[in-house]
C-alpha cells in the first residue's frame, strides 16, 4: 500500500512542478517580426497555445492580409506555420529538445499587439518517475514520525486518563 502511495505522490508532484514551470502568456507588439523563444526539455512533449491580435483599429477595418505565424525547431526546421490571420491555436509533438523560435511577422508597417499563451507539456514516463529505492528512505522517516507520534499520542491519554483519576479523588475527597 505505501509503495503505490508513493509512486503516485512521486507522479503527482513530477505533474504539478512540470505545469507550474512550463505556462507563458504575454503580450508581444509586432511592427514588422517578432520572436519569442521557449526551451523544451523532452523530445515528444505536447507544445500548445494560441495567439490572437488584440487592439488595433487598422486590422480589422482594412484588408489587412493577416498575421504570419511561424515556429521553428532546435534544428531550424519549420513545425508549424499560420499565414494571414487574425490569431488561431496550435498543438504539435515536439521532433527534439532544445530552443523553439515562435515568431510573428506582420506586413504592414502599423504595430499590432498579440496576446500569445504557450504551454509545453511532459507526460512523465516510468524511467522519469522516482522508484522505490529512491523512496525508501523517505518511507522510513514517515514510518519513524509515525511511531513518535503513536508515542506522543499514547502519553497524552496516559495524562488525561491521570488527569481524571486525580479530579476523581479530590472530588471523593471534598465530598467526605
Amino acid at each position: 500500500m505505501e509503495k503505490r502511495w508513493g509512486k503516485k505522490w512521486a507522479l503527482i508532484c513530477l505533474f504539478l512542478f512540470n505545469w507550474a514551470r512550463k505556462v507563458s502568456s504575454l503580450s508581444v507588439t509586432v511592427s514588422d517580426m517578432e520572436c519569442v523563444y521557449e526551451y523544451v526539455l523532452y523530445e515528444g512533449d505536447t507544445i500548445s497555445g494560441n495567439f490572437v491580435v488584440v487592439d488595433h483599429d487598422i486590422f480589422w477595418s482594412s484588408d489587412h492580409p493577416g498575421i504570419d505565424f511561424t515556429v521553428t525547431s532546435p534544428g531550424g526546421n519549420t513545425v508549424h506555420s499560420l499565414k494571414g490571420t487574425s490569431g488561431d491555436k496550435f498543438e504539435f509533438k515536439a521532433p527534439r529538445s532544445g530552443m523553439y523560435k515562435f515568431c510573428f511577422h506582420n506586413p504592414y508597417s502599423t504595430p499590432e499587439t498579440i496576446a500569445f499563451y504557450i504551454h509545453v507539456g511532459h507526460i512523465p514516463t516510468d524511467h522519469d518517475l522516482a522508484k522505490d529505492e529512491h523512496l525508501n528512505p523517505i518511507n522510513v522517516k514517515i514510518a519513524e514520525l509515525r511511531e513518535a507520534l503513536e508515542s506522543v499520542t499514547a502519553e497524552q491519554k496516559y495524562l488525561k486518563a491521570r488527569d481524571t483519576r486525580h479530579r476523581h479523588k479530590v472530588n471523593e475527597t471534598e465530598i467526605q
